[in-house]
C-alpha cells in the first residue's frame, strides 16, 4: 500500500478567522471524516499550520493507488463542498517518531 499527502486551502480568504455558519458545519465533518479515516486504518497524521493568512492542512494516508487516493480526498467534505481546495501528492514517510512507520 502506498502513502499519499493530500494538501488544503481554504477557498475563500479569510475563512479560518471568519468562517460562515455554513463553512463551520463543513469543516466539523471535514474533521470528522478525518476520525474516521483513522478509525478505520487509513490515515497516519492530519494537521493544518497555526496562521491565520496563508495556512494550509495536509492529509497523509494510505491508499492501493492513484485512484484510490484521489477518491478519499474528494469524498472529505470540505473537499467536496469547495470549502477547501486541495492537491493530491504521492508521498513516503523517510523518517518519524516511534509508531508513525510501516
Amino acid at each position: 500500500m502506498a502513502q499519499w499527502l493530500y494538501r488544503i486551502v481554504p477557498s475563500r480568504p479569510g475563512m479560518v478567522a471568519d468562517a460562515t455558519p455554513d463553512e463551520q458545519r463543513i469543516v466539523g465533518a471535514h474533521f470528522d471524516y478525518l476520525v474516521d479515516l483513522r478509525d478505520r486504518g487509513t490515515l497516519v497524521l492530519a494537521g493544518r499550520t497555526q496562521e491565520a493568512e496563508g495556512t494550509f492542512g495536509i492529509t497523509i494516508f494510505d491508499a492501493d493507488d492513484e485512484a484510490a487516493a484521489r477518491a478519499i480526498m474528494r469524498a472529505d467534505p470540505a473537499v467536496a463542498a469547495g470549502v477547501f481546495v486541495a492537491s493530491l501528492h504521492p508521498y513516503r514517510i523517510a523518517v518519524a517518531r516511534d509508531g508513525l512507520e510501516d
